[in-house]
């Protein structure tokens, strides 16, 4: 049995539960971080000495940071069409899920924290409007991409796909007043695709909290 410790309103949590989804796993997730606590206490510290969500326990197996659990799942459960066989695929897919962390999240961050972490009254209009200023070209990047792709890599979903689609979901997701979020055809038709897939139910189709 697979044990995901960490709370479904967080967007690392969701990559791990969705990659596992995917894959046909059986696993169970144990609430912990936010308002569940958890981290905190000896037990999962003992796991996990960020104190962060998700941990992975699989079968004594103990493993940290949510894009390379996704790796591991992949790797370890392997389709060719999840983990890419050809290194250049497989690298390719690497890469786009290193931008989601480096890139694309510090960049979409500031406006999620605000908007749906922090009371209406303490919101901080400017980190709003930079992170909004910041995380346009990306998704811009990303829709011209996918011009040319029917999925990040290639014409397969792989699990570059997994992070990038919590990335997005996330950012659709966000009640930016008086935003009129620019036309990113291809980005949203490639959205749409994993709206649809099985796997990411429960997921993808959950509000932000």
């Amino acid at each position: 049995m697979i044990n995901i410790w960490g709370r479904i309103s967080s967007i690392n949590v969701r990559k791990v539960v969705w990659c596992a989804q995917e894959l046909g796993l059986d696993f169970q997730r144990t609430e912990a971080g936010g308002a569940f606590g958890v981290v905190q206490t000896p037990e999962y510290l003992a796991l996990n000495p960020n104190a962060l969500v998700p941990t992975l326990n699989d079968e004594g197996f103990v493993l940290w940071e949510s894009n390379v659990i996704v790796r591991y799942l992949c790797a370890k459960h392997w389709t060719q069409q999840l983990y890419p066989e050809r290194l250049p695929e497989r690298f390719d897919a690497e890469r786009w899920m290193d931008w989601q962390q480096t890139t694309l999240n510090p960049a979409s961050g500031g406006a999620f924290r605000q908007l749906i972490r922090t009371p209406a009254a303490e919101r901080d209009a400017g980190v709003i409007e930079r992170s909004v200023r910041a995380t346009e070209p990306l998704l811009a990047l990303l829709d011209a991409h996918l011009a040319a792709h029917s999925h990040m890599v290639g014409e397969h979903f792989t699990m570059a796909d997994i992070p990038i689609g919590c990335e997005v979901h996330r950012w659709f997701g966000l009640p930016v007043a008086d935003y009129q979020r620019p036309a990113w055809p291809h980005l949203e038709r490639w959205f749409a695709s994993l709206l649809a897939r099985p796997g990411a139910r429960g997921v993808l189709d959950l509000a932000l909290e």
